[in-house]
């Protein structure tokens, strides 16, 4: 195989073995750090989590020195057919758990923003409600999982991250950029971002608390159980707050429960997840309504399989609930609007490896539907609540079928999608997608991709209809063409054979046709969905430095990463639009910079005490404009710097935290004005 040099030190031997990817992993008895993922890991995310021990404590320093080439011979998951780190054809961003607990970050959302490829733009803080975009996109074009599983809302793209998850439940964010219709269905337009959740392999207890501005309070609890071959782990919180800005105050709760069974060749896993909101949405969907607010609460639940034998069975079956009451004037029914959506589906498949490679194929059914009160056909069921008058919905069908040829310094993937939905017609549709990966020395890989995505208008875009917006039951699927060449480049650490310094650029380009978008056609207008055909040009470079263990001591550096991001766009259309809400207003330039030191570290047998800072730099400028005082105002360019400061013992943590320290105040989502520094303090307690 690949890369196998005689000139290692400190080999691991491993003591566990079966036929599972995971097996290795199992072996090592501690937490394993992957810097890069092939974007195989996303569809059995599922299945690959839960076999990371992260119920040992084990030294901040000592996650970076697992030998990163042993790591590229092991499989760590697969798509529908497995492939190492070593054999990916993609590269995608991975935010470890390491990055988590340091970021100053206090929910998913506000972790994306230190992804350089990713637009996070949001009402206020905490990601009460945000929209999520990938290179260009828009909110609606990329697909969320949590474990594997789609999440996403037919309704409409804005309820899609409403995830029943906190940050201390997550083990790692994997971030897919580019068309993926062929790995993860039709809505995976634009990208991919999958929540990975820890898996404790003991049992643990951990209560935590924090306060700070503005009145914020919330509080967590977590628990994990394990007997025999079961594991069972539940936690649960909530939190509120005044709201940094004019009618931001906001409260919210969630739960979450996770299980798994195991034995040698049958493994069952598990998940529900709950969460309740409530928060003021000031001037977001309208300037000229400021007291807007917002209700939501989702239901989500999963229960999947996977048999290995000569022939790798997978299998799962799916359920999410959405309720969505929004007001447009607080307390009053005019403009009010009540929605219930509903998705299920079961997906089922399986890979196998032979001399030509491995295979794999799988079959989805996927269906949704919405009960409204404007949303949808004039036929409610029978039996539904009067305030739903009106329907609509969809079941689409889908086939994939992938090979992957593995050679010593090539990877080739190349996979078909073919889907029907019958909102549309009841015609399949295909949908390619090839991947290659040339590895002409350790150091260097260079990548192309070519994949076709496509995405269903959401039902707001079609039917949705208020003294503010129109929508259009006409809209066609949107489809895209995306082509992306990389290159990533690795220096290797002599003492701990990890990664001293890693370098990856790509060049993106997304050809959009029937594009959907809001607009306003002219400054006295209502915005009305559209489609056109659209283009997004760009180029990425990201970067990481990770001193080797005999260096950390200057200074007490730890790691530094850096990002950049460019993205011109193009709109293939003759007719002028004055506004757009959604897809043309995209980030043109994104800078983020993240350092972490070390103040104070001691040791007191085999426990850690330490003092580290973080800080994180933003920096971007988007194209598009707001409305401030009957004018249309372009976006200004911003800086944002945030901090955290944070001790670290082997049975609790206290931090101390700020955002936005430099108190600017700003525009990044129409009319919505975004809060100025915003501080925090919390602890975490290990009970045990």
């Amino acid at each position: 195989m690949y890369n196998k040099h005689q000139d290692r030190p400190a080999v691991f031997t491993w003591r566990q073995f079966s036929n599972k990817g995971y097996s290795a992993f199992a072996s090592l008895h501690r937490q394993v750090r992957i810097g890069i993922l092939s974007a195989a890991t996303l569809a059995v995310a599922a299945q690959a989590h839960a076999r990371l021990n992260d119920s040992v404590v084990v030294p901040a320093d000592e996650k970076e020195t697992i030998d990163e080439k042993d790591l590229a011979e092991v499989t760590v998951s697969g798509t529908m057919a497995p492939l190492t780190r070593l054999q990916s054809a993609r590269i995608v961003t991975v935010l470890t758990r390491q990055d988590i607990e340091q970021a100053a970050a206090e929910s998913v959302n506000d972790l994306l923003k230190l992804v350089s490829g990713v637009d996070v733009r949001q009402r206020g803080g905490f990601g009460i409600q945000t929209d999520i975009s990938v290179d260009g996109g828009t909110f609606d074009q990329v697909t969320l999982l949590l474990n594997g599983i789609d999440i996403g809302n037919p309704q409409t793209g804005h309820l899609s991250a409403d995830f029943p998850v906190s940050i201390s439940d997550i083990e790692r964010i994997e971030v897919l950029e580019g068309a993926a219709s062929r790995v993860y269905g039709g809505q995976s337009f634009g990208g991919a971002i999958n929540i990975v959740t820890r898996h404790d392999r003991e049992h643990s207890a951990e209560l935590s608390g924090a306060g700070g501005s503005y009145g914020t309070a919330g509080g967590e609890a977590r628990l994990s159980l394990v007997a025999g071959k079961f594991s069972n782990r539940v936690s649960g919180g909530g939190g509120r707050s005044d709201g940094g800005t004019l009618n931001s105050s906001w409260q919210k709760g969630q739960l979450y429960y996770q299980g798994d069974y195991e034995d040698k060749a049958l493994r069952l896993d598990w998940q529900f997840g709950f969460t309740k909101k409530s928060y003021g949405a000031n001037t977001f969907y309208s300037a000229n309504y400021p007291d807007q607010y917002e209700r939501n609460r989702r239901l989500m639940a999963s229960v999947g399989a996977e048999y290995s034998s000569r022939i790798n069975l997978q299998s799962s079956i799916f359920w999410n609930r959405s309720y969505d009451n929004f007001q447009l004037i607080h307390g009053s029914s005019f403009g009010e609007n009540f929605h219930r959506t509903d998705v299920y589906g079961i997906k089922a498949g399986g890979h196998f490896d032979w001399k030509l490679g491995k295979t794999a194929a799988s079959a989805q059914l996927r269906h949704e539907g919405i009960l409204s009160s404007n949303i949808g056909k004039d036929t409610p069921p029978e039996g539904s609540r009067s305030v739903y008058t009106h329907s609509d919905n969809r079941t689409t069908i889908s086939f994939c079928l992938e090979h992957n040829i593995l050679l010593r310094q090539w990877t080739v993937s190349a996979g078909l999608m073919a889907s029907m939905t019958s909102g549309i017609d009841h015609c399949f549709r295909l949908y390619p997608g090839i991947d290659v990966a040339y590895r002409p020395s350790s150091c260097w890989k260079l990548l192309f991709s070519y994949n076709k995505g496509f995405r269903l208008p959401t039902f707001t875009e079609l039917y949705y209809k208020s003294p503010t917006h129109e929508g259009n039951q006409g809209l066609k699927p949107e489809h895209n063409h995306s082509l992306s060449l990389g290159a990533e480049f690795r220096v290797k650490s002599r003492d701990f054979n990890s990664s001293l310094f890693t370098l990856r650029s790509s060049l993106f380009y997304h050809r959009g046709t029937q594009m959907i978008d809001w607009v306003m056609y002219t400054p006295d207008d209502i915005y009305h969905t559209a489609a056109f055909g659209l283009d997004n040009l760009g180029v990425q470079v990201q970067g990481r430095i990770t001193p080797p263990h005999s260096l950390r001591g200057w200074a007490g550096f730890r790691s530094l990463s850096f990002g950049y991001t460019f993205i011109h766009q193009t709109k293939h259309d003759a007719e002028g639009v004055v506004k757009s809400n959604v897809a043309m207003e995209y980030l043109r330039h994104k800078v983020v910079a993240s350092l972490t030191h070390c103040i104070i570290k001691s040791e007191k047998g085999k426990s850690l005490y330490q003092l580290s800072m973080t800080w994180d730099f933003r920096w971007q400028e988007r194209v598009g404009s707001y409305q401030s005082g009957g004018k249309l105002v372009p976006y200004r360019p911003y800086a944002m710097l945030d901090a955290k400061l944070q001790w670290d013992a082997p049975r609790y943590q206290v931090y101390v935290q700020a955002t936005n320290i430099t108190n600017r105040r700003y525009y990044d989502l129409g009319s919505v004005p975004q809060p100025g520094i915003w501080s925090m303090a919390g602890i975490r307690l290990k009970l045990y």
